[in-house]
């Protein structure tokens, strides 16, 4: 019972925390503002989350390109953390090398099903067109996933489904990635 509400506890506080990495990788990636005064609360409530971890990090690893590194590194951390707690709560008992394995999975895992969560917020907030902060920025998350979609799935009945086809490539890739560390595992 203990490790099970460790482990929720940690799946929740490392998955919100390390969602946030990885949006903050995203959206500089894709050069949304994020600053104050931008009018961006995305942005905002990112930098909040992730300053803590993400700017000391930031001393020692520089970007690479348009990809920044220690908002990278801080969510393996994260993940690398939440893994190595639970090994130790579950007894440490042998195959401490899994939890960096468990640690990437669980990190691309993370990203899959970000990813997932952003198009949900995107499809939703199109139904209702209005022009807000939020609706803008989910639209620039999104659009560069989904205009090669575009170019294969036509409208149908003046209905856009590149939403729709985007969330089945998620699901296959989260299938396909838990057979993948499922294999991992066995191997390590």
């Amino acid at each position: 019972m203990l490790y099970q509400i460790i482990s929720l506890l940690l799946e929740v506080v490392v998955g919100i925390v390390s969602g946030a990495c990885l949006l903050r990788l995203y959206m500089q990636f894709l050069r949304i503002p994020m600053s104050a005064r931008s009018g961006n609360p995305l942005g905002r409530f990112v930098f909040a989350l992730t300053d803590w971890i993400v700017l000391p990090l930031r001393r020692v690893l520089p970007a690479l390109g348009v990809l920044d590194t220690a908002s990278l590194v801080a969510a393996f951390l994260l993940q690398l953390a939440q893994f190595a707690i639970l090994w130790l709560v579950a007894g440490a008992g042998g195959g401490f090398f899994a939890v960096p394995v468990l640690a990437l999975f669980g990190l691309l895992r993370m990203a899959i099903s970000g990813l997932t969560v952003i198009v949900i917020v995107y499809a939703v907030l199109s139904w209702a067109p209005t022009r807000s902060v939020i609706s803008g920025v989910m639209e620039r998350l999104v659009e560069p996933l989904l205009r090669p979609i575009r170019r294969v799935v036509p409208l149908v009945g003046g209905i856009d489904l590149s939403p729709l086809v985007l969330l089945v490539v998620l699901q296959v890739a989260a299938i396909v990635l838990g057979n993948l560390q499922a294999a991992a595992l066995q191997m390590a």
